[in-house]
């Protein structure tokens, strides 16, 4: 059954890049209510929007305006993971000085019943998916009341400075050599293949190496790359990057440690450590102050500890919920 839209709420669809505006003034203000520490420009969405994969704006996202201003917006989007599951994600904004009139409730209702439309047509398991922050209090209640549970535990991990960075020197057998062109290829398949069996993460598609070269997070110039001397291959990596917008809108200087792996056949030799040690001194370098990373909780790898000893402490705890989808 839908739920009752609340007085003067209305459902529209996107308008084009006339709506940014106010889709960063209503996300902007989500993100100061519930401490979540970003900011976002309308240019900055634009280019965004106009990067996502299999986006179909008709489909994937509807407006809500309440006496003709913008009072939230639901995207949905979807990938297939590892086990073949469709997984179908949800990012809303509901403006916090609209909240508790039911706008909420009925931009998830639409996202479901649109989810399971689209799941309708897939032959696969699907399920709802949705990205909680930890000060995002009502909306979590909201998705815990509409059936969600926890499915996975995050941590926003953070190192107020770059000063005292460990000396962790690479184990013998490995180097890190600059990137070049010619080694694009192999450092993305390394990072796939190091990634199988982790949570979630879905195998690539065709066009995904060519994507991942236009985003904003292709930094190579900051990458540490190890190589294993004797077989040739990529052993490990970390790819921090410097998101310049979030730099500018809140006047900090922060580099994210991300986008670490090392190879099954070289964990347990101190690779992992030693690559983030050097991508902090890239950061320090390229004019940087601190830090910040994101990794899952439940990691089989204890990855958070290693973090931890690398300087990093956690400020957040993020949770993913999840409820099957209905066919």
């Amino acid at each position: 059954m839908s739920p009752e839209h609340p007085p003067g709420l209305q459902l529209r669809a996107f308008a084009g890049d006339a709506d940014f505006p106010a889709m960063a003034e209503v996300a902007n203000a989500v993100f100061a209510a519930d401490r979540m520490g970003w900011v976002r420009t309308p240019e900055h969405m634009r280019e965004d929007y106009a990067r996502l994969p299999r986006f179909d704006p008709l489909r994937d996202l509807v407006m809500a305006e309440c006496d003709g201003r913008l009072a939230g917006y639901v995207r949905s989007a979807h990938w297939t993971d590892a086990h073949g599951c469709l997984v179908q994600a949800q990012i809303g904004f509901v403006h916090p000085a609209l909240r508790r009139r039911g706008i909420g409730t009925v931009l998830l209702h639409w996202v479901e019943s649109r989810q399971r439309a689209f799941a309708q047509g897939q032959n696969a398991a699907s399920v709802h998916h949705v990205f909680v922050t930890e000060g995002e209090t009502g909306r979590s209640a909201m998705l815990q009341r509409a059936g969600y549970a926890p499915a996975r535990h995050f941590l926003r991990m953070e190192r107020p400075t770059l000063d005292d960075i460990p000396d962790l020197p690479l184990p013998e057998g490995f180097e890190v050599r600059p990137v070049q062109p010619e080694h694009l290829r192999a450092i993305f398949d390394a990072h796939m293949e190091a990634l199988q069996g982790h949570w979630d993460v879905a195998p690539p598609r065709p066009g995904d190496f060519e994507r991942w070269t236009t985003l904003p997070t292709f930094q190579p110039q900051l990458w540490q790359v190890a190589w294993h001397t004797a077989s040739g291959r990529v052993a490990g990596q970390v790819k921090p990057f410097i998101n310049a917008e979030q730099n500018a809108t809140q006047n900090r200087r922060r580099g994210e440690t991300e986008f670490i792996s090392v190879g099954a056949p070289w964990r347990r030799r101190g690779l992992a450590g030693a690559l983030i040690a050097r991508a902090l001194v890239a950061q320090r370098d390229a004019g940087m102050d601190e830090s910040v990373l994101g990794v899952d909780a439940d990691n089989a790898h204890d990855a958070a500890r290693l973090y931890e000893r690398c300087g990093f402490r956690v400020t957040q705890r993020n949770v993913v919920v999840r409820k099957p989808v209905a066919v």
